[in-house]
Order: structure tokens, then sequence, then C-alpha cells
């Protein structure tokens, strides 16, 4: 049996193809494929705005410096996801505060915000980011009202999430990233993610200001516009209007971001008949907990649509199990270690501690290998692998 990793991108002939063409074209970069494929993830997850640019953590970073964040500025995040969510508020100078899971998903638990917001003086706080963690969409018609009632404004960090859903109050689909609820929301097109560039990212949103902001911000704060322009010297002029960054994504990544969009239905499609056997096999092992409380109610499914980026399951003997699949060639991996206990935020006052659910599930949860090109076969191996250990 061959190494199976957690995840793994799956590149075709046509992507391959895009991209030559791309190669032949006359434009590497700042190209007619950005546009093409900023309008085609637009149209994906139903928002009016898409910005394409260098990686997740770009587009973190960007959105809060298009929302003002500064120093001052404080923001609640949750302490299990990658350290980009909370990096993104200190790289503009702001000040990140936790709150901890619920323990069924692992996502950010709306009581405890609220009871974070309601310990301090209303205005204290600025903004949310929650995760989707996992896959596992957020409610964020929710999270809006409460953002609401403190005037806060909300990221949505959708990146395990292209294409995942939830049922609203009103019966509604709303898609992770389509900007109903959340002022802002990004996506990573990482190796192992749904769409796979190697490395890109995307911001979406509904609010014109914010899209024209996100604009500026990208390419070092510089704009031809004629209509945002203080002076005109003729055709080459153009203006720095404020301090941007270059997070460009060029025209080669966003090619194969286009052609990798086509099949990101396909792959959800795969990801949920993967899971859907992982659970089968699981279900009824009271050694495993699977981190998905539709696995266990159907009816779940009906209000939410998981796009499995990750299966993760709890177990007591985590670091017992992952050493033995690594022996056996399966390379799970944990997702993630609180980022409270990294050292950079122990140095800000953090403690190991502070947020105990959080702990436990870190001391439990192993993420199995789900992509879309995981065979039969390969899933079999690994949960006949599982058994065999807790066995």
């Amino acid at each position: 049996m061959k190494p199976i990793p957690y995840g793994r991108q799956h590149i075709t002939e046509e992507d391959i193809q895009a991209v030559v063409q791309t190669l032949h074209s006359d434009f590497l970069t700042q190209g007619p494929k950005v546009e093409e494929f900023e309008q085609a993830f637009a149209n994906y997850v139903g928002s009016k705005y898409a910005v394409a640019v260098a990686n997740g953590t770009a587009a973190l970073h960007l959105c809060a410096l298009a929302l003002g964040v500064s120093v001052g500025t404080r923001v609640i995040t949750t302490p299990i996801t990658f350290a980009a969510s909370a990096n993104c508020i200190k790289y503009a100078g702001g000040e990140v505060y936790f709150a901890d899971i619920d323990p069924e998903t692992a996502l950010l638990d709306i009581d405890k915000v609220r009871s974070l917001l309601q310990s301090k003086p209303k205005g204290y706080f600025s903004g949310i980011i929650p995760v989707d963690f996992a896959g596992y969409p957020i409610n964020l018609e929710a999270f809006r009202n409460l953002a609401d009632e403190y005037g806060l404004w909300i990221i949505e960090d959708a990146c395990h999430a292209p294409g995942g859903y939830f049922i609203n109050s009103e019966g509604d689909k709303q898609l992770c990233g389509n900007g109903n609820y959340a002022d802002l929301a990004i996506f990573s097109f990482h190796p192992v993610k749904h769409i796979a560039t190697g490395e890109g990212g995307m911001v979406t949103t509904n609010n014109r200001e914010l899209h024209e902001k996100l604009l500026l911000l990208r390419t070092h704060g510089i704009t031809k516009n004629p209509e945002l322009l203080q002076e005109n010297h003729g055709g080459w002029y153009y203006e720095m209007q404020t301090l941007g960054y270059n997070y460009r994504m060029p025209d080669m990544l966003t090619a194969l971001g286009i052609s990798q969009l086509k099949q990101a239905e396909a792959g959800l499609r795969k990801r949920q008949e993967i899971a859907n056997r992982y659970d089968t096999a699981f279900r009824t092992n009271a050694k495993i907990q699977i981190l998905n409380p539709a696995a266990n109610q159907p009816g779940l499914k009906n209000e939410l649509y998981h796009a499995y980026h990750l299966y993760v399951i709890l177990i007591e003997y985590r670091k017992g199990l992952y050493d033995y699949l690594r022996a056996k060639q399966i390379y799970a991996q944990v997702h993630y270690i609180p980022v409270h206990t990294m050292p950079y935020y122990q140095d800000l006052g953090f403690n190991k501690g502070d947020f105990p659910l959080a702990e436990n599930y870190y001391a439990q949860c192993l993420s199995l290998p789900m992509f879309p090109s995981l065979t039969k076969e390969e899933q079999e191996y690994v949960i006949q692998r599982v058994q065999e250990f807790l066995n």
C-alpha cells in the first residue's frame, strides 16, 4: 500500500492544459484570467463580489485592513483554527480574544461569545471571526443577529467550506461565503483544499465599498481608475492612495482555479461518499466519537451540507493511533493545536486551561484521509487499520 496522506490535490489533464494555455498567452499576471476566476467564484458561492489574492492568509489580512482594524480594535475568534484566523488581527495592530468551542462540532460557541460580549461594555469589541471548521457550516444567521445587537462586523473564515451551506430560519439555503450574513468571507486554494491552485485565496462580499477597498489594498494601494484619481496627468498616470500590499494572484494560478472550480461539485459529492463510508464503519464503535452530529442524527443532514474538508474523529488514545497509522503508511493529521496555547499567544497573556473545551478536543482529535481521489480500497485499508488498533 502506497502512503495515504490526510489530504491531496487532484490535478487533471484539463487543469494542466488550462495552465499551459495561459503560459502561451500575453499575460502571466494582472491579466483577464484573474477577473474571470473572480466572477466564476462569486457565482459559485452566490456573492456579488470576489477578489482573488495570493493566499488565504493574505485574504484575512486584507479583510482586517478593509474593516479598519488598528491599535485598540478588539476581535473575537475561535482557538480551534489555523493561526492565521487570529494572526490577521495582530498584523493590523488589533487585539485578539478567544471564546471556547461547542464540543459537538468544534465550532465557535455562540453562547460563549455572547458571554464574552456581556462581560464588557458595549463598543468594547469590533468584530467576530467564526470559522466553518472542517467544512461544517457555522450558523451565520445567529451570529449576524448577535453581531447586530453589539454593532460588530463579521469575517467568515470559510477556507474549509466552499460549497457547504446551512438552512436559515426561513428555510433558505445559505452557501458559505455568500455574503448574506458576513461582511466579508475568505477562502484558501492550498493543495489540500477543495479547489487547489498551489497557493491562492479569495475574499467574497456583497458590500461594494469593501470590494473597492480590497482591490486597492491588494495592489500596493495604487489605482489607475480615472474615477478615483485626485489628479490625472495622462494615460500613464497612477496614484498610491493608501498603504497597500502586493497580494495579487497570477493568471497562471487563476487559470488553474477556473479549471478546478468546474470539478468542485463532483469533488464535494466524492467527499460526502467518503464521509458516509466512514460514518457507517465507525458509528457503532463506542471508542470513536465522530465530530459531526449529523453522523448520528440523520435529520440534521437536512439542515446543513457539510463540505468535509476534514473528517475528524475523537479518540482517547490519539497519539497511539496516530503513530500506529503512520507505521502503516497512513498519514493522518491533527487539526488544530489550540491557537491560545502557542508560545506567541502565551506571551500575550493567554494560558493553557483558558479554554478547556478546545483543549479537550485537541487531546482527542485526529483527521483521517479525506480527498476526492481516495479510492474505496485505500479507505477500507484506513478503516481496517483504525479498528485493528482500537480492538
